[in-house]
């Protein structure tokens, strides 16, 4: 990373000077967790210190331990065999990069199986690595904790369905609350005696008892789980969506009802084919579909939200410091990588001050997606000149970056195209734009136009660019320079300062100030 010193202005605005630099933040650069599932065994290595969970390293092998455990009690032999050398190799590579111990959990098929303990011990001898088995309401809250890392402050019913189990737990006002397990898993779903009418009945009794232990969940429903993911993929196929996002993706019961009876009427190898759903994960989604069906006629959740952080992200959380917890993660992830990719770090609150009175009356939100904008300016500038535009909607729009919803990562990625490129016709992605109105859509291109323009002022870091004065009653644009910084007015910043008088539908004005 970039040690250049950042500005020492206190005046950092609503969003706060970054922590990436401060020791409890750096501690977290890179750390190491292991999930230790009733399908998957997976590494993942953070960089923790940006806030928003930067995956340095993941691998996941498909080991199915908790295949025919209802029948025999015990773990799969050969998922057995195959997650031990799985471990043996994350352990080896935590050892090359130095991040021992790694923090490793199980959850429901090894707490379950009788010979479980036999399986962390038969670990711990081969390979030194400490799995902890945890309970159901542990990973229950370890899963709610990985959304609040993507959404602080969310309030809402996080789902989180594994091979073997199910869990739901309760936010709101950034804190873990209520909690319950269940054994809705579809590993285990999958070979109930019976058949369709005993594990429907299953279900509903299931379902029924966590609702009357959870009580009323109307707020948001967060689907955490690879089932949950698969669906939400064929979701997309059905209505044709064109950002292949998973996080921050949206659903209601119209189209979960929809995307289960479109799962039922088409052939599942060309459907998952077309949705890029391995087939080990494929043949699990119906069992999994009855589920989400009897959870969203039960609760009747006011939208539905699908999360790509769950436990692994919820153990990154548990190691946060609580300062670190109650920041914005767009924000200071932004602040991260401006720091590691601009050519001159802090620039880009000095862009933020001087584009801001452009837009002194929007939201809270929309200033904190100006401020991102402005923060990311300039962090793909090695790209080639011809696709630099491009490269930045593209990051934009599909970086992993929590608390973003979709319509957000259009509109930053449109006003970072808009930064190096003043029309946004004809590029590849113009189906995505449509996922904003034409209103948002021009709004960001002003702000990219105005990132293009005042980028062209560099001085330091620190130094004032000047100052923009903007009228709109008057469509009226005054742009104030100092005599310092006026020989930076050239002919290609006054040809990008009109460019976004235009965009403005303005009258220009310059004035020099001695």
């Amino acid at each position: 990373m970039d040690d250049t010193p950042l500005p020492a202005s206190t005046d950092w605005g609503p969003f706060g000077r970054p922590l990436f630099n401060d020791p409890s933040s750096q501690a977290l650069s890179r750390v190491g967790v292991v999930d230790v599932g009733s399908n998957s065994v997976r590494l993942v290595v953070f960089d923790g210190a940006a806030r928003s969970p930067a995956y340095f390293y993941n691998e996941k092998i498909m080991c199915a331990l908790g295949e025919g455990l209802s029948e025999t009690g015990h773990l799969n032999p050969e998922g057995r065999r195959r997650a031990l050398s799985a471990l043996r190799r994350f352990q080896k590579l935590a050892e090359g990069l130095g991040i021992l111990p790694l923090t490793t959990v199980a959850t429901a098929a090894v707490r379950d199986a009788a010979d479980g303990a036999d399986f962390v011990a038969e670990v711990l001898r081969e390979t030194g690595m400490q799995i902890h088995i945890i309970d159901g309401e542990e990973e229950a809250r370890l899963s709610a904790q990985g959304v609040l890392l993507g959404w602080p402050g969310s309030y809402g019913l996080v789902c989180d369905i594994g091979g073997s189990s199910m869990e739901l737990a309760e936010i709101g006002a950034g804190q873990v609350s209520r909690r319950v397990t269940s054994a809705l898993g579809p590993l285990k779903l999958r070979h109930m005696p019976g058949g369709k009418k005993a594990r429907k009945e299953y279900i509903q009794q299931t379902v029924a008892r966590l609702a009357a232990e959870m009580g009323p969940q109307r707020n948001r429903l967060f689907l955490v789980g690879g089932s949950w993911r698969a669906i939400a993929r064929i979701d997309m196929e059905r209505r044709k969506y064109p950002l292949h996002v998973l996080h921050e993706y949206r659903m209601n019961s119209k189209s979960i009802d929809a995307t289960i009876r479109y799962i039922a009427e088409n052939d599942p190898s060309e459907l998952r084919a077309r949705c890029g759903v391995s087939g080990s994960r494929m043949a699990l989604v119906p069992y999994a579909a009855e589920v989400l069906r009897e959870v969203v006629r039960t609760f009747h959740p006011h939208d539905i939200a699908v999360s790509s952080y769950g436990i692994r992200e919820g153990m990154l959380y548990e190691q946060m410091p609580q300062q670190l917890r109650d920041r914005d993660p767009l924000i200071e992830s932004c602040y991260f990588a401006e720091a590691k990719d601009a050519r001159i770090p802090g620039f880009g609150k000095a862009l933020y001050d001087f584009i801001l009175p452009l837009f002194s009356g929007a939201t809270l939100e929309r200033k904190r997606l100006i401020k991102a904008a402005c923060l990311l300016h300039d962090v793909s500038w090695r790209a080639h000149p011809d696709y630099r535009a491009e490269v930045c909607f593209d990051n934009a729009t599909r970086a992993n970056l929590g608390g973003l919803k979709h319509s957000e990562r259009v509109f930053l990625g449109l006003a970072l195209l808009h930064r190096y490129k003043n029309s946004r016709a004809g590029t590849s992605f113009e189906p995505i734009f449509h996922l904003i109105d034409e209103k948002a859509q021009k709004q960001a291109e002003i702000l990219g136009k105005a990132m293009r323009f005042g980028a062209m002022l560099w001085l330091q870091a620190e130094k004032p660019l000047g100052k923009l004065e903007w009228h709109p009653k008057l469509k009226h644009l005054t742009l104030i320079l100092t005599s310092d910084a006026a020989p930076l007015f050239g002919e290609v910043a006054a040809a990008r300062f009109q460019s976004l008088a235009n965009a403005l539908g303005a009258q220009s004005e310059v004035r020099i100030k001695g």
